[in-house]
Order: C-alpha cells, then structure tokens, then sequence
C-alpha cells in the first residue's frame, strides 16, 4: 500500500486509502464541502498533502484530527490504513466525549410501524410526495 517514491498526494485520494471515506467521489464531495481542513485552511479535492501535514476530517457527527504519517494512492485493508496517519490524544478524547454524550441522550424506536394514514401524515410533515 505504501510507495516510498511518493513526495504528495492528492487529498481526495489519500482519505479514500486512509478509509475515511468509501469511495473518492464521498472524500472529493466532503472537502469540497468544506469537511476537511489542511493544516487549519479549507483546500480542494486535489489538494496535494505531504507528510506531516495536519488534516481536521468530519464524517457526519464524528470530527478527526490527524497527522499524515505516511501517503499511499492505493486502497488497502484497513489494519495498513490506519498506519497512513496517528490521531490525535485530544481528538481522541473529544470523540469519546462526544460519543458518550450520544449515549446518554438515546435514542427510541417506536412501538410499532407506522400504519397507511400515519405514513401519509409523516410524509406530508417531510413536505415528500407519494
């Protein structure tokens, strides 16, 4: 997974080895969107990040703070991935954190699915239609 010969590599490529994200166009859509920071600036998808650069990644509700450790172009399992980058201890507490506060407020299912005139009710509520 790992090529010595490789000085940069595109950001967009690089999450997607690192399994961040799983598939390019998913890392070219957060970066663009603003989800990911280099070095505390917002870049492009063809960003070219280097060794010891540091990237500020969110995934939904879950923010990363990493530093490059190694730069691979190629996808490889997962174990090999997280080699690519070291987290950071305060990412890594914020996380926990954050994760148990989720926990805390849970989350109920309803009872039962919802019947035909409930379904109707809960899509006009979402402005979708049938």
């Amino acid at each position: 997974m790992e090529r010595a010969e490789l000085s940069q590599v595109r950001l967009d490529q690089w999450l997607w080895a690192a399994r961040f994200f799983k598939t390019r166009a998913l890392a070219k859509q957060a970066v663009a969107g603003g989800r990911i920071e280099v070095n505390g600036q917002s870049v492009k998808p063809a960003k070219a990040i280097r060794i010891g650069d540091q990237l500020r990644i969110q995934v939904g509700e879950i923010r990363y703070l990493v530093d490059v450790l190694l730069l691979s172009d190629k996808r490889g399992p997962a174990p090999v991935a997280r080699t690519l980058y070291a987290e950071t201890q305060a990412s890594i507490a914020a996380r926990e954190a954050a994760a148990q506060a989720r926990r805390l407020v849970g989350r109920t299912a309803p009872a039962r699915r919802p019947e035909g005139r409930e379904r109707r009710a809960l899509r006009a509520l979402k402005g979708e239609s049938e």
